[in-house]
């Protein structure tokens, strides 16, 4: 479809609303691929203690990375109770599970998050709710990191419906008590928890 604009000379110039549509002075619609790497996000940092990473925990990874240009998985070393698996194991699992990922680093890290995020220059803290459960608490620490850095925000993703009944520790349990958790944790996961607690949970 055409309409008439400005006149040349005093004709009419004719321009098309196709032409129109891609913006001013020609340029590219922002649905185009380019235009979608323009709008996402920055840095943003994962955390968790993932004692192991689950299904449930990659999902996160892999949608968050739609989202945002680069991620880093902070693997929490000051968890409240003794780990299965040392920092640096779960680290090694994670960079396994991720390894080609150029976007995505793994560390670790004690103390404060937002101290953690200050000092990487991320802005952005990505947790997954599960439930309406884990709400309570995820909004309670939200709040709480605002008001000790109201420059870092927290990012809210809902689990992937086939995995918000998974969690490490039930992934631990029932892999405790000899059940299978193969379609619930990454295939290097799934190997290091059967060796780790053939030997009894003993590191």
């Amino acid at each position: 479809m055409a309409v008439c604009g400005a006149t040349r000379k005093g004709r009419p110039v004719r321009r098309s609303l196709r032409q129109d549509s891609r913006g001013a002075a020609g340029g590219r619609r922002t649905n185009s691929p380019e235009g979608s790497r323009r709008r996402r996000g920055g840095l943003a940092v994962y955390p968790g203690s993932f004692d192991p990473m689950t299904l449930g925990h990659v999902d996160i990874v892999r949608r968050g990375l739609k989202i945002f240009d680069r991620l880093i998985i902070a693997v929490a070393r000051n968890v409240r109770k003794e780990p299965l698996f040392t920092a640096p194991e779960r680290m090694k699992m994670i960079r396994q599970v991720f390894s080609g990922e150029s976007r995505i680093r793994v560390e670790s890290f004690d103390g404060l998050l937002v101290d953690f995020c200050r000092a990487r220059g991320a802005r952005v803290i990505i947790r997954g709710l599960r439930a309406v459960s884990d709400f309570e608490y995820e909004f309670q620490m939200a709040l709480t990191n605002r008001k000790m850095e109201a420059q870092v925000e927290t990012f809210f993703m809902m689990a992937n419906e086939s995995y918000s009944h998974l969690s490490s520790m039930l992934v631990k349990e029932i892999a405790g008590l000899g059940g299978s958790v193969e379609k619930m944790v990454p295939p290097i996961v799934h190997r290091m928890l059967k060796a780790r607690l053939k030997k009894g949970g003993k590191r």
